[in-house]
């Protein structure tokens, strides 16, 4: 009877550890470290591809390009936004992507909300390749419209102090980067 307890409770604690745990990303700042929860249930391609890009460090020097306050702050041009690269050109940022194809949509039911992470693109909804921007309050326009694939969990307040752009364009003159970005 006792061997049966002690393997019910490893094997509780193997299918529990397997539901708790989480895919989490570190996002370093300027201003702190960010925590990021990713939805590989809802945007499998779009998490694949993130974790990609960010474990083999495309994303480190990549500039905030396109910032408007109380709306979103966008960064991950990994081609003519990353400041330490040979391409860097902060005219050119936003315009350009990895050397991976595009990922098709994966639109779901997740709400733009403040610190929801989400695939930005062209008209095309199936355009998303690097780039991405992080909400700063709701935006309900953007449901079902883009592919929202994660969430800030914690430090929030350390992408409040993103330096904002024009308040029209959301163009960034000096603008922040990312220090690093790596999974947990």
């Amino acid at each position: 009877m006792k061997k049966f307890f002690y393997l019910f409770i490893f094997l509780f604690s193997l299918v529990t550890t397997n539901i708790m745990a989480k895919d989490l990303m570190v996002l370093e700042l300027t201003y702190g470290v960010v925590e990021i929860e990713l939805y590989s249930d809802k945007a499998p391609k779009h998490v694949e591809r993130f974790k990609q890009l960010a474990n083999n460090g495309k994303y480190d020097g990549v500039v905030f390009h396109r910032v408007i306050d109380g709306f979103m702050a966008q960064s991950g041009d990994v081609k003519f936004g990353n400041s330490n690269g040979p391409d860097f050109n902060l005219s050119l940022a936003g315009t350009g992507g990895s050397d991976l194809p595009n990922l098709k949509a994966e639109f779901s039911d997740i709400a733009h909300t403040r610190g929801i992470l989400s695939a930005a693109r062209s008209s095309d909804p199936d355009s998303a390749n690097s780039q991405f921007f992080i909400c700063f309050e709701s935006a309900p326009h953007l449901d079902r419209q883009y592919s929202a694939f994660g969430k800030v969990i914690k430090g929030m307040e350390f992408i409040d102090q993103i330096k904002k752009g024009d308040p029209r364009s959301g163009a960034v003159n000096n603008p922040d980067k990312i220090i690093s970005l790596r999974s947990k």
